[in-house]
């Protein structure tokens, strides 16, 4: 069996996880924000920093309101406080009801030594791969994005 490059391993994953994400979600919604990674704060403040920029080039901050279900994690506290410092209105302790309200959920999780992001709403996910060291996280990847049209679930 031929052996793949890691570019290659790479976007094998991000299909796979894009495509679990789509069947393990039992319907409408978003999956439970999860960091099954540890991260110094140093590392979760790159990565959030960078997601929540990154974010923003798909669903503007000034006239959204993120509802963020945090995990406790160091990354979440991160992600919230780079939502916030963008722009955007984050809500932590309601339901998503209001269509105002964009629910955001995340996923931080190793992936063969690095650190493999994945930030989720109804409209847009963003996937990607990050190698951590004593003093932050570099993107080791292509930012994937998988936009959804309004009829779409996740």
């Amino acid at each position: 069996m031929a052996m793949l490059s890691p570019l290659a391993r790479l976007g094998a994953l991000l299909l796979v996880t894009t495509l679990a994400a789509c069947q393990t979600l039992g319907g409408p919604g978003l999956v439970t924000s999860t960091v099954t990674t540890e991260l110094t704060p140093e590392a979760a403040d790159a990565i959030a920093s960078d997601m929540a920029g990154r974010l923003a080039e798909h669903i503007g901050p000034g006239k959204t309101t993120i509802a963020l279900a945090l995990d406790g994690s160091i990354f979440g506290q991160a992600l919230e406080a780079s939502l916030r410092g963008g722009g955007y209105a984050i809500v932590t302790d309601q339901k998503a009801g209001d269509t105002a309200i964009v629910p955001l959920a995340y996923v931080v999780d190793d992936f063969e030594g690095r650190v493999l992001v994945r930030v989720s709403t109804a409209a847009v996910e963003l996937t990607r791969m990050y190698e951590v060291s004593g003093t932050g996280a570099a993107p080791v990847s292509p930012l994937s994005v998988m936009a959804r049209s309004a009829g779409e679930t996740p």
